[in-house]
């Protein structure tokens, strides 16, 4: 009993330490648990015991995963994307097993131990992938639809070769029989579990949600899971095939959600304990005896994955930039693929020597991935249509758009927020130009007649091409960080003071951005919630004017540059006062304005409001009459358009 215990407060310690380490490394905590595995397994301390009950305790977190892959399940998204995940994913997955068999049988291996090895390397991480996208703000774009597809085939993949490798354990001669065989068995054990699931799981869910209590729900959901997972395995078949038939029945219902939430807990803990018990099986003796072979495996596994996904790719994409992307974000071996090996292994399919030098490399490929998705973005764009003849073009055509126009506000991106703030502009007369990286989205929005243009508003050469040094403001309308990151610098670099407003999800970076020298950022998160906060008072009775008043007073304070800007006016005069407006004005070396203080400059008397006062790329924010000005100071101003020009003079700038 107290070794058990310290067995398991063992696991948990190093799992809390390592995985929490990993997390701040921004790497993927699954890599975490297999470290774990790999310092308390027998290669290095020797201090948690990879027997059998380990490993079956472990199974389960695949059983869980296959779930989860089957709550994902959508006939719908399936036939949307049945081109790119049938057409592409479909192709990867084969000629990867083809190509990795062809390779095995020049070393030496079985035909047997090639396709094993085979459809192991052939699954990319879903885990770490999908993570990444999201992060990234990629997952609309040309490169990550695709990526999405051959992912989704790739899990859908997983299920007929868990029938296929212990097929495989047959022999060459048995093969095809023993292929058979599994196959009938696994129409006849879905056939029945489907044609009856889908009548008794709906009104069964329904029943046991009227109890309206939670513990039964989940132990509903835990008995549906395991239970089919049972019957698949009393069936001959892996447990994982169950979890999965039992997930995408569920998809079908409305409690697919409450599931989903219900069964992550299980999912991540049991799932973190089997890639543990992956680590484990890692020798790293061997590893280490071997390593010139591991690290041609590693090589080869990346370099022939990246080829041959961005070859195939561009069969169904426009550019080789999105293939070299996609290529790129499935360089790597997934999740899925160490549980195929270690299938594999079990079976005594692949050499012990062999596996572990593929064990060693596809860690390592997915320790890589998070590096190959960062930096992969730099590598396209200098490998393909990057050139200077291309950059050429795109500037002119900006230039030409551009020609002419000034106060005009520089739209970055035109997805789904860029264009509903492209439409309050021309509504208001505001003159604008918008860029976008995505070609597709450029070239329709253009024909309908909107002022877009293709352009990538982290260059230079770009933003100045769309008359930066004319321009009333700059607006990053999309959510990633890092991109607006570099707006900001390069626009702060060719044009000092540049007004730049920076559109987030919420404030978890928002220091970071206005110490970058953002004028302004705007949080989703706060907007969503002040337009809840409106909707929730209203309909608790509070009347209109004081729910506009309280609404008004939250923005003026997170919004310095709407402070005060309604103190003292009604709403009506808010509405109607549209001729007083922002400024930013910047302080240089031999102007007036330089070595005094606000107060002596007598701004307040000429009714222009000092509304901040940025030194840097640092922000302060309601600056004083005793705030001494210094060169390279930028000022952001509010008054009429008479009141900023006079505020100009008085500051000595033209």
């Amino acid at each position: 009993m107290h070794s058990t215990l310290a067995l398991i407060l063992l696991l948990l310690a190093a799992a809390v330490l390592v995985t929490t380490l990993f997390r701040v490394a921004r790497l993927p905590a699954l890599l975490g648990y297999v470290v774990v595995g790999i310092l308390l397994g027998p290669s290095l301390l020797d201090m948690a015991p990879n027997d059998e009950e380990t490993r079956s305790i472990a199974e389960f977190g695949v059983v869980f995963l296959m779930f989860s892959i089957g709550l994902e399940f959508s006939l719908a998204k399936l036939r949307a994307m049945r081109r790119l995940v049938f057409g592409l994913g479909g192709l990867q997955v084969l000629l990867t097993m083809v190509l990795a068999t062809a390779l095995g049988l020049a070393v030496g291996l079985s035909l047997e131990a090639g396709l094993a090895l085979g459809g192991a390397l052939a699954m990319s991480s879903t885990a770490i992938v999908s993570k990444m996208l999201v992060e990234r703000n990629e997952l609309e774009t040309q490169h990550g639809r695709r990526i999405f597809g051959v992912l989704l085939f790739q899990d859908l993949a997983v299920v007929p070769l868990l029938i296929f490798i212990p097929a495989l354990a047959s022999g060459t001669d048995a093969m095809a029989e023993a292929m058979a065989y599994a196959g009938v068995k696994a129409v006849f054990a879905l056939g029945i579990i489907l044609v009856l699931g889908q009548r008794l799981l709906r009104p069964w869910l329904h029943l046991v949600a009227a109890r309206k209590t939670p513990e039964l729900f989940m132990l509903n959901v835990l008995l549906m899971t395991l239970g089919l997972a049972y019957v698949t395995g009393m069936a001959g078949l892996s447990l994982a095939l169950g979890a999965f038939v039992a997930g995408m029945l569920i998809s079908e219902t409305e409690y697919r959600y409450q599931v989903e939430s219900d069964i992550r807990p299980f999912r991540d803990v049991l799932m973190g304990l089997f890639f543990v018990t992956i680590g484990m099986t890692l020798d790293l003796a061997v590893v280490i005896h071997q390593l010139p072979g591991t690290l041609v495996m590693l090589a080869l596994l990346v370099l022939a994955k990246l080829g041959l996904i961005t070859l195939l790719t561009r069969r169904f994409a426009d550019d080789w930039g999105t293939a070299l992307r996609t290529g790129l974000g499935l360089a790597q071996a997934g999740e899925f693929g160490l549980v195929l090996l270690a299938l594999a292994g079990d079976y005594q399919l692949i050499p012990f020597e062999i596996r572990q030098a593929a064990l060693a490399a596809m860690i390592l490929s997915m320790l890589l991935a998070p590096f190959l998705m960062h930096y992969g973005e730099r590598w396209a764009r200098r490998l393909t249509g990057w050139n200077w003849l291309s950059q050429a073009k795109g500037v002119h055509e900006i230039v030409l758009k551009s020609f002419g126009v000034s106060n005009h506000v520089i739209l970055c991106g035109y997805g789904r927020s860029g264009q509903s703030l492209a439409r309050i502009l021309e509504t208001e007369g505001v003159p604008f130009i918008a860029l976008d990286d995505d070609p597709k989205r450029v070239s329709e929005a253009a024909a309908a007649g909107d002022n877009v243009v293709f352009g990538d508003c982290t260059r230079a050469e770009v933003l100045t091409a769309a008359g930066l040094n004319r321009a009333r403001a700059v607006v990053v309308s999309f959510a990633h960080t890092p991109a607006a990151l570099q707006v900001l610098a390069t626009a702060h670099r060719l044009r000092p003071g540049a007004p730049v407003i920076v559109r987030t999800l919420d404030e978890s970076d928002l220091d970071q951005l206005m110490a970058a020298g953002a004028m302004e950022v705007v949080p989703e998160v706060l907007e969503g919630a002040l337009m809840l906060g409106s909707q929730t008072l209203l309909m608790a009775g509070v009347p209109l004017g004081a729910v506009l008043k309280r609404i008004r007073k939250m923005r003026e304070l997170r919004y310095s540059t709407l402070r005060g800007y309604f103190q003292g006016t009604t709403d009506e005069t808010a509405e109607t006062g549209g001729q007083e407006r922002l400024a930013s004005v910047l302080i240089e070396a031999g102007q007036p304005g330089v070595g005094a203080k606000l107060g002596e400059l007598g701004l307040a008397a000429l009714g222009a409001n000092v509304l901040a006062v940025r030194r840097h790329g640092i922000r302060a924010t309601d600056p004083t009459d005793e705030t001494c000005l210094e060169a390279g100071d930028t000022l952001i101003l509010r008054g009429t358009a008479e009141v900023i020009e006079a505020a100009k003079l008085r500051l000595g700038v033209a």
